[in-house]
């Protein structure tokens, strides 16, 4: 932590105060500690719910101000108070190979190798060499029925157009170039340049984006927590208009429809689509996107909405095995597996993994505790990237050096009676069998004056 205050007692003394009034009684039991988590954009605290003070408030707006200046997004820590008022504050000190749990000092996702991504980030759009524009994409009718509807609109000059083409690193489709020719999409801060955004959106029916800040929503563009981005799978059925991917250099988008989705033009549509197809992408989803138009023109000029593409779905290459969704493993196993989730059954079964040990695709395995037969049957998975296993099935695996090698980042699964240090000390084990940065803290210690 490079801001000196973070590393001193009477920075921190504020929030244990607010930490023992609201856990007394927890922290006066014997080996009684609290967790929590404080980050850029927010905090998780336990505190009493709905009782907030502004001065609360205030003391955490100044705390998140800090962890800004110090160049940090988050921080975690583990508090013990006792009732003579002797408090030990653990920070976790922030670590490239580990991302941030959820509101407490349990590690999220350990990052194995540096620089890795889930196999659906890793996706490229595959070519369609049969798709072509649609019959309605017609540049030069849509450019005409924009200059009728917005008369006063200023469009973008060539220059502009080839600075957004360099910037891109590709022409511009001739619908989107037709559209910025009528309107830069260049709009003030003044009530007129609202009114502006309104008539323009009506006129081409979503919010524009100014041409400097059209952008490729390629997978970089949808950032996932590696624990919940492994669970994601991507299969683009054979008579899909839209391919099923996280994002692709190919949409190009241009629009927002107001409510956080975006707007793009698709150059890499599916087997079923036509080039220049009009996408929706999700802000809500981390994968895929939806068909709006067959053409630009086609949504601007006769207001057509296709909806789905998706096409035909296959056998899911994710699957839950539980009492409320797929009973068995046996029943899940199919070659295009991908995700493996092991949940708990109502009579308390174990699966074995013996169905889907040799499926080609199987990359995720996560299991709840007590739900695994075997645990030392992972070590015949050859091909997984990701693993989250309670403490108790990664020590059998520790211990009998039966971790796949094949991981790319890992989870331990915790519950309310692992001890968050003890959490600690097994993510280290892990991180070294990787050569990894362990997981370090910085132990603050004083006496709360009152």
């Amino acid at each position: 932590m490079s801001v000196p205050s973070l590393r001193e007692f009477p920075t921190w003394e504020p929030l244990l105060w607010l930490l023992w009034d609201a856990n007394e009684e927890r922290l006066a039991e014997p080996g009684g500690y609290v967790t929590g988590q404080i980050a850029r954009w927010g905090w998780s605290l336990p505190t009493r719910p709905g009782r907030a003070t502004q001065a609360e408030f205030d003391l955490m707006r100044e705390m998140t101000g800090r962890l800004s200046e110090a160049g940090i997004e988050v921080i975690a820590f583990i508090a013990e108070i006792s009732t003579e008022g002797r408090a030990v504050l653990r920070l976790i000190d922030p670590n490239p190979a580990v991302s941030p749990g959820i509101g407490n000092s349990h590690p999220g996702a350990l990052l194995l190798v540096e620089g890795a991504v889930p196999a659906p980030w890793r996706r490229l759009p595959e070519p369609s060499p049969g798709a072509a524009p649609a019959p309605s994409a017609d540049p030069a009718r849509l450019e005409r029925v924009l200059r009728e509807r917005l008369p006063q609109a200023v469009g973008a000059s060539e220059a502009e157009i080839a600075a957004a083409e360099e910037r891109l690193g590709r022409e511009l489709p001739a619908e989107l170039r037709a559209l910025y020719r009528v309107t830069a999409a260049r709009y003030g801060q003044s009530e007129e340049a609202y009114a502006d955004v309104c008539r323009e959106a009506d006129a081409v029916g979503c919010e524009l984006l100014p041409l400097d800040k059209v952008y490729a929503a390629d997978a970089t563009s949808r950032p996932a927590p590696w624990q919940h981005a492994a669970l994601k799978a991507v299969v683009t059925a054979p008579d899909a208009a839209v391919q099923d991917l996280v994002g692709s250099p190919g949409w190009i988008v241009f629009g927002d429809t107001g409510g956080g989705d975006r707007i793009a033009l698709d150059l890499t549509p599916g087997p079923s689509g036509h080039v220049g197809q009009i996408i929706v992408i999700d802000h809500e989803q981390s994968v895929g996107a939806g068909l709006e138009a067959e053409s630009l023109t086609a949504m601007v000029c006769d207001g057509t909405g296709s909806g789905g593409g998706a096409g035909t779905p296959g056998p899911s290459p994710v699957a839950h095995v539980n009492h409320a969704s797929v009973r068995s493993v046996e029943a899940a196993a199919h070659p295009g597996l991908e995700v493996l989730s092991l949940g708990v059954c109502r009579d308390g079964e174990r699966f074995s993994l013996a169905p889907v040990l040799g499926l080609p695709r199987l990359r995720t395995l996560t299991a709840y505790p007590g739900t695994l037969a075997d645990p030392l049957e992972i070590g015949r998975l050859t091909g997984l990237e990701f693993l989250k296993l309670c403490p108790e099935d990664w020590r059998v695996l520790l211990d009998a050096k039966a971790v796949p090698r094949s991981l790319l980042a890992c989870a331990v699964e915790t519950r309310m009676h692992h001890h968050p240090l003890d959490i600690l000390t097994l993510s280290n084990e892990i991180l070294a069998l990787w050569n990894r940065p362990p997981i370090t803290r910085t132990v603050l210690e004083g006496h709360l004056a009152g």
